[in-house]
């Protein structure tokens, strides 16, 4: 079954390999794309708070890069923060906080959800300070969450995302073929991707009933599965992080149920 990954450019590579390794056919179709948001008056005041913090919450390898430009450029340092716990909302971002010393917690299930669970989240009272270094559009459950927890946010939109002009140029090159398939699996990792890839099958319709999607997380899971129901899909599951095993297996069951 050929499989879509819809991750962004700069995080398919490594997915793609792995499955390519494992003789799956892989389209490359990012329905994200990220872009730098400039150093702004706002953002300047917020670092300038951002030592009050006990919690940075860190939702993906870009916000790390720049999270960190934009520390250097508020005059602070990784020093001015070691009193600080780091959240990553999934081992590539982990692993990119390591490239700057920092060991962070990692939730099992790479969501909102996953990290609201996370025993140094729990364990904070009201009125803790918990910091975001995040894109625009992004966690905002998980925030609203704490707020209703009491709790101080510092909220750092470091980038907004869109929809690459790529994505509909790959699609319309690649029409036929998927048309001329029974099935093919699609990768959804955000509701803002969920969003964009329905935006772009107002334009073929019928490629939605013939995909089976891999969703992350539960409440992405709901979203899917309340857009589907229109149609007559193929079917969706909900898968707890990103790394290829996880996709290999599901990819194994979607085969072993056509």
């Amino acid at each position: 079954m050929l499989f879509i990954n819809t991750r962004p450019s700069e995080r398919a590579a490594s997915l793609t390999q792995a499955l390519q390794a494992a003789q799956i056919d892989v389209l490359e179709v990012p329905l994200l794309e990220l872009v730098k948001q400039p150093f702004s008056n706002e953002l300047h005041g917020l670092y300038q708070q951002i030592q009050d913090a006990q919690v940075i919450v860190v939702v993906s390898p870009t916000a790390v890069n720049i999270g960190m430009e934009y520390l250097s450029q508020a005059n602070l340092s990784l020093s001015d923060l070691k009193h600080i716990q780091w959240i990553a909302v999934g081992q590539a971002t982990a692993t990119c906080l390591k490239k700057y010393g920092i060991e962070s917690h990692v939730p099992e299930v790479e969501t909102s959800e996953g990290m609201l669970n996370l025993p140094i989240l729990t364990a904070l009272n009201a009125g803790a300070c918990i910091a975001f270094w995040r894109g625009e559009g992004g966690r905002l459950f998980m925030m609203d969450h704490l707020k209703q927890l009491n709790m101080r946010v510092l909220n750092l939109v470091l980038y907004h995302r869109q929809c690459p002009m790529q994505a509909s140029t790959v699609i319309d090159h690649h029409f036929e073929s998927l048309n001329e398939l029974s099935s093919f699996s699609v990768l959804i990792t955000s509701e803002a991707s969920w969003l964009n890839w329905l935006s772009m099958m107002k334009k073929y319709p019928q490629l939605i009933e013939k995909a089976y999607y891999l969703v992350l997380g539960s409440r992405l899971s709901a979203i899917v599965a309340a857009a589907m129901q229109p149609y007559k899909a193929l079917g969706w599951t909900e898968i707890h992080d990103l790394q290829p095993e996880t996709i290999l297996q599901q990819l194994a069951n979607v085969q072993g149920m056509s």
